[in-house]
């Protein structure tokens, strides 16, 4: 079996091992489970107070299995050490802009089930997209549309966006007469559990401990349980049925709105290509995966896979299907194929017999408040790489930066940016910094916030 795996993903002759495989596999997994309790917990409206109208339990089994086949995919297909999972910062642009913008377009209320079904057609269109551009050179185009300042005002807005809703969950912050505001009871117990989430998952990863977020998460469920605030039913059980919200992309409600919603795919197109990139290049650089050329090889097999995982997603009633940086965790553990990816597919297909546990665990909004928290420090990493020095990017950059947040609205704060960037860009003689699709863009987003407005 051994020479079999090893013919296949050739790890040898990459300087590991089987078992280095799988235990980069095991970190990996470790790293990037606490979307299993999250990813849930937001869809169902649990951790946000909303009503979405998808069942919880539905959810965890369909957020185990999108992750599975598409880690899977990326393992055979790619033969890359990268885990994919339903993406952090796309699920919340999904929940609040796609489904918000849909509940608006179709005049549906709160909970019908037409506004998830027809965001869930807006992603599976959006992997359809980007799978089909995987092969061709529109691909590099794109990839230069949004320049690096505004990619990275996006990624630190979004996660500035997270942090606020963890803290709100946390019971540290909430909204008195309209107005953001420091809350003064921080000993009650939600605070509690917050504070203790929070400092077990910043320790946890001081010391490099593996799975910090996991592990933050489960000590705030102890605390939650000590204080009466959640009941354990059991651990272990077998998985909740999927097909409530599996194959309920709804494609013709997208195409009898396709005009006012073609910006949320767009988006959607994009947030994708733009994760998946920088993904896969921090993790082939940390494995030392990039040719001669300090290029990824293999691109559009991987590009090919995760905008397939993004299709299969959609399917299973998930946002977004995405290439995890949290990938790195297993690269540091010497992984280096697909095998680690198989790995890591296999656990998520075991975490769906956990039902019982997770769904006790990510219940109760504040378990998971801290480690929001920590996503939003995650993704703020990149903020000193915007050109703060160039006010051409800078000026957009900051828009999308706090517009994001300030405003409640992921594609609201996008649109500050990058309906303004092409202006800024021109007035400043630079408009040879411009491509084709950085007007598209532009056009697009202010075509939505035109047709929204008007309903």
């Amino acid at each position: 079996m051994n020479s079999i795996l090893d013919r296949f993903f050739h790890y040898s002759a990459l300087g590991s091992s089987f078992r280095t495989e799988v235990v980069a596999g095991l970190s990996t997994f470790a790293a990037m489970a606490y979307i299993i309790c999250v990813q849930p917990a937001l869809f169902s409206g649990q951790m946000t107070g909303s009503v979405t109208g998808m069942p919880f339990g539905p959810l965890v089994t369909t957020t185990c299995l999108a992750s599975a086949i598409g880690t899977l995919l990326m393992g055979l297909l790619a033969n890359y050490p990268v885990g994919l999972a339903p993406g952090m910062g796309t699920n919340f642009f999904v929940l609040f802009s796609v489904m918000g913008g849909c509940a608006v377009i179709t005049g549906a209320k709160a909970g019908e089930p037409v506004i998830w079904q027809t965001a869930m057609g807006v992603v599976l269109i959006s992997g359809v997209l980007f799978l089909i551009t995987s092969f061709t050179r529109l691909r590099q185009l794109m990839m230069t549309a949004l320049s690096p300042s505004l990619k990275y005002g996006i990624v630190t807005g979004i996660g500035l966006l997270i942090a606020m809703i963890g803290l709100k969950n946390g019971g540290i912050i909430g909204v008195v007469d309209g107005q953001w505001t420091l809350k003064t009871a921080v000993t009650d117990t939600p605070s509690l559990i917050f504070f203790t989430g929070l400092i077990v998952i910043t320790v946890l990863h001081h010391f490099r401990v593996k799975g910090g977020v996991l592990l933050g998460i489960l000590a705030s469920a102890l605390v939650a349980y000590g204080c009466g605030e959640i009941r354990f039913s059991g651990v272990v059980g077998v998985p909740a049925n999927p097909l409530p919200v599996m194959f309920k992309a709804d494609v013709v409600s997208v195409w009898e709105h396709w005009l006012a919603l073609l910006p949320l795919i767009f988006i959607c197109f994009f947030m994708d290509m733009f994760d998946t990139m920088g993904a896969i290049l921090g993790v082939a650089t940390s494995a030392r995966l990039l040719n001669r050329n300090h290029e990824v090889d293999r691109i559009e097999r991987v590009f090919a896979a995760d905008a397939t995982a993004t299709v299969v997603g959609a399917l299973c009633g998930q946002s977004t299907v995405t290439s995890y940086l949290e990938s790195a965790a297993g690269v540091e553990a010497g992984g280096k194929t697909g095998l680690t990816a198989v790995v890591i597919a296999l656990c998520f297909l075991g975490a769906m017999f956990f039902s019982p546990l997770i769904m006790a665990v990510a219940g109760y909004a504040p378990v998971t408040s801290a480690a929001l928290v920590v996503v939003g420090v995650m993704m703020m990493r990149t903020v000193s790489e915007i050109a703060w020095d160039d006010y051409t990017e800078g000026v957009p950059a900051f828009l999308i930066f706090v517009g994001i947040p300030f405003s409640g609205s992921i594609v609201g704060g996008i649109a500050l940016g990058l309906v303004l960037y092409p202006f800024i860009k021109i007035g400043s003689g630079r408009i040879r910094e411009l491509n084709v699709f950085s007007y598209l863009s532009a056009a697009f987003l202010l075509l939505y916030l035109i047709l929204l407005s008007g309903r």
